[in-house]
Parts: structure tokens; C-alpha cells; sequence
């Protein structure tokens, strides 16, 4: 108990927040395989709640640190901003970055199977801990941390990469507005073990346009296709 008190401490030191109820730091940590197995007498809550505060919380401060920092860029591009920042990965990240894992209440049975390291676990403990602190200090303490922790990202924006961040969707519209078939991909290579597998797709746009693109899944493998593509399109010489 002692070593969990001092792994706390500097788990507040790191984050830049020092609870006054610690007891809502401890179930942000606390995954439901925890509270329903181990601890059996019913007094341990787990972090879904907190989860659930915490998504909504992450997503009206991320969008507002956006539009002070991006002002004059418009709704579309600020959505796939904010969908970017708010998102499984990157709540992961930041999760990995702080030292979550460590701190996350587990069963044995989630531990074994590699809980600590799962990034659905550790985005959903990071977006219970925003609710820690809000229910903890208030709307100003979770915005500062939100500032501390999203500014750099936010920060390092470019809101014309933004604009071709969904790759598919804007090869898918281009075509649209030429009147042209939807762009067809098709899978050309899979190569690699189950657990570390590479795909290769072509994606076909009119009867010009071919271009490949590689990704750890079928989907990224698509959408560096569609990036490749799009290039291409855009650089293409104008018909006379």
C-alpha cells in the first residue's frame, strides 16, 4: 500500500494535478475486471462512469482549445481536427506517455493477457482521469491540464494537411464532382505473421489514375492509396 501511495505521488507529479480526493484518481485507474473480480464486497467502483463523463469533457475542451488556436479555419477541416486529437490512439499515447499502464487496477486474468498495454484500456482510463479532475477541481484545473496536455498537438496543426486528412473520402468526392466512377481499390499483396500483418492495395480512379499504398491494415493500406492517388490527380497536367 505504501509503494501504491508513493506511485501516486508521482503520478500527480507527472500529470501537474494534485487531487483532493484521491479516492476519484484511484477509480479512474480501476478497470471493471478489477472492481467485479477481485474485489468482491462491492465497495470498489470501476473507471466506465468516469469514462463516460470524461469523453464528453475531452471533446468540449479539445474543440474549444481548437477554435482559439485555428480561428479562421472552417468546421469541416476543426471536425477532422478534433476527431483526430479525440480519438482511441491518441488518448493511448498520451495514456503511455503519463505512465497509466503501470497505475491501471486490474484482475490477474486482464493482466496476463496483456491489459496494461492495450490501447482500448488506457484511452479509456485517460478519459476517466479527465472526469477525476473535473469532478475533483472544477471545469478551470481540467482545461489547464487539457492546455498542458493537447497544445503542442494543437499547436502543430497544418490546417491544409487537414483538409486531405481523410484521404478516401476526398479521392471519393473529387470523382464525384468530375462525374467520374468512385474510385475501386483492390487488395494486391497480405504478407506477415497474424499479429504483424502488411497489406498492399491499388485503388483505381477513371482510367488514368493507379496508385499503391502499404499499411499494418487494410484500411491504412487504402488510405495511402487514396493519398497516393490524390497526388497524382492533383498533379496531373490540365486538359486543354
Amino acid at each position: 500500500m505504501l509503494d501504491r501511495s508513493a506511485d501516486l505521488d508521482a503520478f500527480e507529479e507527472r500529470l501537474g494535478v494534485r487531487f483532493r480526493d484521491r479516492a476519484l484518481l484511484e477509480r479512474a485507474l480501476t478497470h471493471s475486471s478489477y472492481a467485479n473480480d477481485v474485489a468482491r464486497s462491492g465497495e470498489v467502483k470501476d473507471n466506465e462512469t468516469l469514462e463516460f463523463l470524461g469523453d464528453s469533457v475531452l471533446g468540449m475542451l479539445v474543440a474549444e482549445l481548437l477554435v482559439e488556436t485555428l480561428p479562421d479555419v472552417r468546421e469541416g477541416t476543426l471536425s477532422k481536427a478534433r476527431s483526430q486529437l479525440v480519438s482511441e490512439s491518441c488518448f493511448a499515447a498520451k495514456a503511455r506517455a503519463l505512465g497509466i499502464g503501470d497505475l491501471l487496477l486490474l484482475a490477474p486474468g486482464e493482466i496476463r493477457s496483456g491489459g496494461r498495454l492495450r490501447d482500448s484500456l488506457l484511452a479509456d482510463a485517460f478519459e476517466a482521469l479527465f472526469a477525476a479532475v473535473y469532478l475533483d477541481g472544477g471545469l478551470e484545473r481540467v482545461k489547464a491540464l487539457a492546455r498542458r496536455l493537447f497544445g503542442d498537438d494543437v499547436a502543430a496543426l497544418d490546417p491544409g494537411e487537414l483538409s486531405f486528412h481523410d484521404y478516401k473520402t476526398a479521392l471519393q468526392e473529387l470523382a464525384q464532382g468530375e462525374g467520374k466512377p468512385l474510385p475501386a481499390y483492390s487488395l494486391v499483396e497480405e504478407s506477415g505473421p497474424d499479429h504483424q500483418k502488411s497489406f498492399v492495395y491499388e485503388v483505381a480512379f477513371d482510367e488514368e489514375i493507379r496508385a499503391r499504398g502499404s499499411g499494418a491494415s487494410k484500411k491504412e493500406a487504402q488510405r495511402q492509396a487514396a493519398k497516393a492517388a490524390l497526388a497524382l490527380v492533383l498533379n496531373r497536367p490540365r486538359r486543354r
